[in-house]
C-alpha cells in the first residue's frame, strides 16, 4: 500500500513519526487561542451524515468565487454611464422638437451599447468556463477516503489535506503535519515558512512549501480570514490598467471643457439669435453630442472582451482583464526552466556510484526514498519509475525530510531489512558537496550536455539537525535527462524578434541550465550565473540580471529579489512559474503567468494561467495586448479629434454669433463614417507594435491639432458660404458646404491612422468616402440628411479649402513624429 493510501485510510506509515491528532471539531482554547487543544481524531474525517448535516446548517464554504461580473454588473456598467445619462437627455429632447432623423444619435448609442453588453457577456461564459476547468480542487478525506471536491463543496469540520504547492482554502487547525512548512506571505508579508504542528492554526491564502499533513476546518464560507480578499481578486476587472485610466483622464478633462462651451453655445443659439427654437434647439443638441467620445469606453471594453474571448480558445484564463494589457508592455520575461521550458517528467540515464558503492545496494536505497515521499516532485517521481517498490519485505522509514527549494535535498532515514539503521540524503551535488569536492568536475561535464545530477550521500546524525549536510558521504551520482517542450525554442525566438529579454532562472545547476537553453536557441544562454555569487546590492544585482540570462541555484526569495532589481531599471517584468518556488516572485512581478498543471498557490497569484500548459501560447496573449493597445490609441485618436473640432466650433460659433452650422443628423452621419464604423474594424485588426507608456500623452498630441485643424478649417468654409449664399434657404446650403469640407478632413484624418496600408485598409477607407458620395447623389437621401451642395463655387471652395488642412494635417503629424519618435 502506497504511503498515500496508508494515510488516508487512517493507518500509521511504519516507522513515521506521526504528531498528535486534534479532533476535527474542536473549537479553539479560550486560554491559548492561537493553538488548538491536542486531543485525539478521527483520521478517517466526518461521515456522510454529519456532512450532510453540516450542509442543513449552512455550514458550507460557499463564498462565490468568480472570474467575472455577474450579468447584472455588465449591464449595469454599460448602460448607466454618465455620458450615456448626457446623451439620452439630449435624445429626449430631440425626439420632441425635431425629425427623427435628427435623433439617430440616440439609436447609435443604444445599438453600441447592446455590442458592449452582448461581447462582455460572452467573456463571461468563457471565463467562467475556463475558471472551473483550472479551479483547485482540494482533496478532503471523508469516511476514511481522500477524494478531490470542489472547494465550495468544503463544510465546517471537514479533514482537508496538504503537499507541496497546495493551497489552505479555508482557515483551519493543524491535525496531522509532517514537516509541514507554510508560508503565510501572501497575507503578513513575513517571507519566512512557518513550520507548523498538531493544534497550530492554518489561514485560508497561504500554502505549503515543504512537508505534508492535513488539517480541520474550524471556518469556512466568509467567516474565513482571506475569504473576501480572494473574491475580490479572482474578479474580472478592469482597474489597475493603464489604458483605462488614461480614458478615464481624458473624459475627465473633456467634460471640464463641455460644461462651459455648452452652456455658452446654449446662450448663444437660444437668445442670442432669437431664431427658430425648435431649430435653435436641434442645433445646440448638434454642437453638444459630438464633444462626447461615447464610443471609445465602449470601444476599449468591446477590445478586451474580444481579446478575453479570443485567448480563451487557446486555453488561456485571464483572471485581471489589465494582464492582456500589461505582458504587451513587458520587456523582460523571466522563466523557471522546469515545466516551462522542460516538460514535467525526465527519465533517469545513468547511476554513477562513487567511493565504491555497491549497485545493487544503491538501488534498494533509491526505492526506499521513492517510497518515503507520498508527494514526490519529478525528480524523485523518476526515480521511482526508474526503481519501484519492492513486492516483498521493505525498509522501514522512520523518519523523513520533505524537499525544500530553499535547502535544494530531502532526505530520510530506515531500519533495513537487516535491523541497520542508515541516514539518507538526495539533492544537488554542489551544495551537498564541498567546493574542492573532486566528483564537481565530473559534474560539471553532465551538466553541460544539459543533464540534470543528483547527488545520493549517506549521513549522520537527526535529520532535522542543521548541520545533516555536512561530512555526509557521497554514495552515488543519478543523472537525469529533462524532456525539452518541443514548443519552447519558437517561443523564445518570438520574444527575441519583438526584442524582449528572456531570462532562465532555476533552482537547477547554472550550467545545466544553461545547456539546456542553448539547445532551444535561447540568445545569451552561454551567460550563466550561479545565484549563490549573486550580489546583495540591488543595484549591483540589476546589472547582474541584465548582462547575464541564464541563472541557477536560486533561492524562491532571490527570484523575488531578481524580479525587483529588474524593476528597479525601469523594466516592465513577467514571471513565469509552476512551482511553489515561484510564488512570491509570480507575486511580484507586473505579470504573473503560471501554468494550469502548476500548484494551487502558482494559480493563485498569476493573474494568467496557461491551462493547456503550453509556453507557447505566451505569444499569443502578447499579441493581443499589443492589438488591444495599439489599436486603442489609434481609434481613441478619431474620436477625441471629433471632441476638439466640435467644441472648437461651438466656440466659434459663439464668438462670431452665428448659428450653429450643424443639425444633430449631420454629425451622426460625419461620425458614422469617420470615426463608429472605420474605429470598430481598426479596433479588432492585428496590431504588433510593442506597446508604450504615456497613452493620453501620446493620443493628444495628434487629436489636438487634428481637431483644430479640422474646426478652423469647417469654420472658414462656413463662414465663406455665408458671405456667398442669400435668402431663406441659405442655411441649408451653408451648413452642407460646411459637411463636405468637415467630411474630407476627417476622412484625411481616417487615412492617417490607417496607415500602414493593407488591402482590407484600402477598401475600408474607400468604401467610407463612397457611402457619403452615395448621401450626396442620391435625393431621397439628401432630403433625409439635409445634404444639398449649391452650385459649384463654394462646393469646389470647400474641397480647396479641405486640401489646404489635409496638407496641414500631413505636416503636423510628421512634425510630431520626428519631435517625438516611438
Amino acid at each position: 500500500m502506497t504511503q498515500r493510501a496508508l494515510r488516508s485510510s487512517g493507518e500509521h506509515t511504519p516507522g513515521r513519526r506521526w504528531p498528535a491528532r486534534i479532533d476535527a471539531g474542536s473549537e479553539l482554547d479560550p486560554v491559548h487561542p492561537m493553538k488548538l487543544p491536542a486531543t485525539a481524531v478521527r483520521t478517517s474525517g466526518l461521515t456522510a451524515a454529519e456532512v450532510a448535516e453540516r450542509i442543513a446548517r449552512g455550514e458550507v464554504n460557499d463564498v462565490p468565487v468568480r472570474s467575472s461580473r455577474s450579468v447584472h454588473e455588465i449591464v449595469r456598467a454599460n448602460v448607466f454611464t454618465r455620458f450615456n445619462l448626457i446623451i439620452g437627455v439630449l435624445w429626449l429632447i430631440m425626439l420632441f422638437v425635431a425629425p427623427i432623423q435628427d435623433s439617430l444619435f440616440g439609436f447609435v448609442i443604444i445599438a453600441n451599447t447592446g455590442i458592449g453588453i452582448v461581447q462582455e457577456w460572452r467573456a463571461k461564459k468563457t471565463l467562467d468556463s475556463l475558471a472551473v476547468i483550472g479551479e483547485a480542487k482540494p482533496t478532503v478525506r471523508r469516511d476514511g477516503v481522500a477524494a478531490e471536491i470542489s472547494t465550495s463543496e468544503i463544510v465546517l469540520g471537514d479533514l482537508v489535506e496538504l503537499g507541496p504547492g497546495d493551497k489552505v482554502v479555508v482557515d483551519g487547525a493543524v491535525a496531522e503535519a509532517d514537516n509541514l512548512e507554510i508560508d503565510e506571505s501572501l497575507l503578513t508579508g513575513e517571507a519566512d515558512p512557518v513550520l507548523k504542528q498538531a493544534g497550530d492554526p492554518v489561514m485560508s491564502g497561504s500554502f505549503v512549501v515543504a512537508g505534508g499533513g492535513a488539517f480541520s476546518a474550524t471556518k469556512v464560507g466568509r467567516e474565513a480570514y482571506a475569504a473576501q480578499l480572494a473574491e475580490e481578486a479572482s474578479r474580472f476587472t478592469l482597474v489597475q490598467s493603464e489604458l483605462r485610466s488614461g480614458i478615464s483622464t481624458i473624459l475627465k478633462y473633456v467634460t471640464w471643457m463641455m460644461v462651459p462651451t455648452a452652456i455658452g453655445l446654449i446662450i448663444s443659439q437660444l437668445v442670442v439669435k432669437n431664431s427658430n427654437v425648435r431649430d435653435s434647439i436641434a442645433r445646440t443638441v448638434g454642437g453638444i453630442v459630438p464633444m462626447i467620445p461615447e464610443g471609445l469606453v465602449l470601444l476599449t471594453s468591446v477590445a478586451f472582451a474580444i481579446g478575453v474571448v479570443r485567448l480563451g480558445r487557446k486555453q488561456c484564463l485571464v483572471q485581471e482583464l489589465p494582464a492582456i494589457e500589461g505582458l504587451a508592455r513587458v520587456d523582460v520575461v523571466c522563466l523557471d526552466k522546469t515545466g516551462t521550458l522542460t516538460e514535467g517528467g525526465m527519465d533517469v540515464t545513468e547511476v554513477r556510484p562513487l567511493n565504491g558503492a555497491d549497485d545493487p545496494y544503491i538501488r534498494q536505497v533509491l526505492s526506499a526514498l521513492g517510497a518515503s515521499d507520498p508527494r514526490p516532485n519529478a525528480s524523485l517521481q523518476a526515480i521511482i519509475d526508474a526503481y519501484p517498490s519492492p513486492n516483498g519485505e521493505a525498509w522501514r522509514c522512520t523518519e523523513a525530510l520533505p524537499f525544500s527549494s530553499a535547502r535544494k535535498y530531502s532526505g530520510a532515514a530506515f531500519v533495513e531489512t537487516d535491523g541497520r539503521s542508515s541516514t539518507w540524503l538526495l539533492g544537488a551535488p554542489d551544495v551537498l558537496l564541498p567546493d574542492e569536492d573532486p566528483a564537481l568536475g565530473e559534474i560539471e561535464q553532465l551538466n553541460e550536455q544539459g543533464l540534470r545530477v543528483l547527488l545520493l550521500a549517506r549521513a549522520e546524525g537527526e535529520l532535522e539537525g542543521p548541520e545533516i549536510a555536512h561530512g555526509a558521504v557521497p554514495t552515488a551520482l543519478i543523472v537525469l535527462e529533462q524532456r525539452l517542450r518541443p514548443d519552447a525554442g519558437d517561443t523564445l525566438r518570438y520574444f527575441a524578434d519583438q526584442r524582449v529579454a528572456t531570462k532562465v532562472i532555476s533552482g537547477d545547476n547554472a550550467v545545466s541550465v544553461g545547456a539546456v537553453a542553448g539547445k532551444l536557441g535561447l540568445p545569451g544562454a552561454e551567460h550563466t550565473l550561479d545565484a549563490r555569487r549573486l550580489p546583495t546590492d540591488p543595484d549591483d544585482m540589476a546589472t547582474a540580471m541584465e548582462e547575464n540570462a541564464v541563472f541557477g541555484r536560486v533561492t524562491p526569495q532571490q527570484k523575488r529579489e531578481m524580479v525587483a532589481a529588474l524593476q528597479s531599471r525601469g523594466h516592465t517584468v513577467a514571471m513565469t512559474g509552476d512551482g511553489v518556488n515561484d510564488v512570491l516572485a509570480l507575486k511580484d512581478a507586473d505579470i504573473g503567468v503560471s501554468m494550469g498543471s502548476g500548484s494551487e498557490a502558482t494559480r493563485a497569484v498569476a493573474q494568467i494561467v496557461l491551462l493547456n500548459n503550453s509556453f507557447a501560447t505566451l505569444p499569443s496573449v502578447v499579441a493581443e495586448g499589443r492589438r488591444v493597445i495599439g489599436n486603442i490609441t489609434r481609434v481613441a485618436t478619431l474620436f477625441l479629434t471629433k471632441t476638439v473640432y466640435s467644441v472648437l466650433l461651438a466656440i466659434l460659433v459663439v464668438c462670431f454669433q452665428v448659428e450653429y452650422p450643424f443639425l444633430p443628423r449631420h454629425l451622426t452621419l460625419l461620425s458614422t463614417l469617420t470615426i463608429g464604423v472605420p474605429a470598430f474594424f481598426l479596433a479588432l485588426a492585428p496590431n504588433k507594435e510593442r506597446a508604450r507608456p504615456h497613452f493620453v500623452r501620446r493620443v493628444m498630441r495628434y487629436s489636438v491639432p487634428s481637431g483644430v485643424i479640422a474646426g478652423i478649417a469647417t469654420f472658414v468654409t462656413y463662414l465663406v458660404a455665408r458671405h456667398y449664399y442669400t435668402g431663406t434657404e441659405a442655411l441649408g446650403a451653408e451648413t452642407s458646404a460646411a459637411t463636405l469640407t468637415l467630411f474630407l478632413v476627417s476622412m484625411w484624418v481616417l487615412a492617417i491612422i490607417a496607415r500602414p496600408y493593407t488591402w482590407w485598409r484600402i477598401v475600408l477607407v474607400a468604401s467610407m468616402g463612397a457611402a457619403f458620395l452615395i448621401v450626396l447623389m442620391v435625393p431621397w437621401l439628401q432630403n433625409f440628411f439635409a445634404l444639398k451642395l449649391v452650385g459649384t463655387v463654394i462646393p469646389w471652395t470647400a474641397v480647396g479649402i479641405a486640401v489646404v488642412a489635409a496638407a496641414a494635417l500631413e505636416f503636423t503629424w510628421r512634425l510630431v513624429s520626428r519631435r517625438f519618435p516611438a
